[in-house]
């Protein structure tokens, strides 16, 4: 029997037609694309996805999982008001500066400023490494590094090394595929050493111990240069426990081993879909296209037998791959 047309509604509703068709297909465990174009809210929800073994075949999503991935683009509204508050406290400054000089204020340095603007938070982070004594620590997110960023970086990083400084950084394990950020390190030499997760948190910078920068937006146009020393202390500590970790890439490299035809990537990927998230997220999380994780999602499938996303998720667990993880070294 075919379904009427799809009735307009708003934008943030979910018909009956789409409610009825969705609870069909967690039932079945699957429907037919021809059969979500009758319902479009629901792939707009998020509600549905393409089935690993056939991708003309759409498979339900928890509902609890959509519906965060749908708070999440409004927490990004909300963020982008939030930006728009921080400019106009930019803009503010200066007035407020010249208040402050007319009441005697200290002038000391804040020990929370934020930062507006590429160039501007370039600058700050720039000062503040011209400085460094004794350490900086990185997390560098998301894939590869471009090559014009490198060299811009390669002079500075030089200089903080000549002056006895030490040097550790943090990517994700994307980056040991990239040869320009190898070839970065050879250049560099001095104290330094690279190692790798499947995930890490947003970019963070920490100069001596006593000063931090971290974003203040998505898309990292705002930072915050830390000076708080307790807030500083709890940066430099996350670092070290994520350092604990994660796998050496440089000076040395560690590679995690296959086990049962699984690779390690694949088992960061597997504890993902375990958790319930999307193809979309497992790929920005592990800092990937979406293209590469679906890849290795039908990879994984084909090893352990799966024929559906549902039953992929029981293999896992079964299988005890992500039992096989362990901790690298100091």
């Amino acid at each position: 029997m075919t379904a009427g047309p799809h009735a307009a509604h708003g934008a943030d509703e979910l018909c009956a037609q789409g409610a009825e068709l969705y609870a069909r297909a967690l039932r079945e465990g699957h429907i037919s694309g021809a059969e979500a174009e009758q319902a479009p809210c629901l792939p707009a929800f998020g509600l549905l996805q393409p089935a690993v073994a056939d991708l003309d075949r759409l498979e339900p999503v928890p509902a609890a999982v959509a519906l965060q991935e749908l708070l999440h683009a409004s927490a990004e509204r909300i963020a982008g008001e939030r930006r728009r508050e921080t400019r106009l406290a930019l803009a503010f400054e200066p007035l407020l500066r010249a208040s402050a000089d007319l009441t005697g204020a200290t002038g000391e340095t804040p020990a929370i400023r934020v930062h507006s603007g590429f160039d501007r938070i370039n600058h700050a982070i720039g000062e503040a490494l011209t400085r460094a004594a004794t350490e900086v620590l990185t997390v560098q997110p998301g894939g590869k590094r471009p090559v014009d960023q490198l060299a811009v970086a390669l002079p500075r990083e030089q200089a903080i090394l000549a002056r006895g400084c030490r040097m550790r950084t943090l990517y994700q394990h994307t980056s040991r595929h990239d040869p320009a950020v190898l070839a970065h390190y050879e250049l560099l030499g001095g104290d330094v050493e690279v190692r790798t997760l499947d995930e890490t948190p947003e970019r963070l910078v920490v100069i001596d111990r006593t000063v931090a920068f971290v974003p203040a937006s998505a898309d990292r146009t705002l930072a915050v240069e830390i000076r708080h020393p307790p807030l500083v202390t709890y940066l430099s500590t996350v670092f070290d426990r994520l350092w604990r970790l994660a796998t050496p890439m440089y000076p040395q490299a560690v590679q995690h081993p296959t086990v049962n035809g699984v690779t390690p990537r694949q088992r960061a990927i597997a504890a993902l879909l375990v958790e319930g998230h999307t193809d979309g997220a497992i790929a920005d999380r592990l800092g990937m296209n979406i293209r590469t994780a679906r890849l290795h999602i039908a990879k994984l499938a084909a090893t352990l037998g799966s024929e559906s996303r549902a039953q992929l998720g029981y293999l896992i667990g079964q299988s005890g791959m992500l039992e096989q993880q362990g901790e690298v070294g100091p």
